[in-house]
């Protein structure tokens, strides 16, 4: 599924996601999504969540359960 989509991204999944300082490395941090952040239904960046770890970030990959 595409993490640029809102409508793919729910509470509870599975994600990973760019932090704002690591934008250069591209490094990704997994985590499970707590609130969605982007209001507008996509983002060409990916859309921005709130961790339950309370990182916030934009998502590259829906992982599988």
């Amino acid at each position: 599924m595409d993490g640029k989509t809102r409508s793919n991204i729910r509470a509870g999944m599975h994600v990973s996601i760019v932090l704002k300082q690591d934008q250069l490395s591209g490094k990704l941090t997994k985590g499970i999504v707590k609130d969605i952040l982007t209001n507008s239904s996509n983002h060409p960046h990916g859309i921005k969540v709130r961790l339950t770890s309370g990182e916030v970030g934009r998502v590259k990959e829906i992982c599988q359960e």
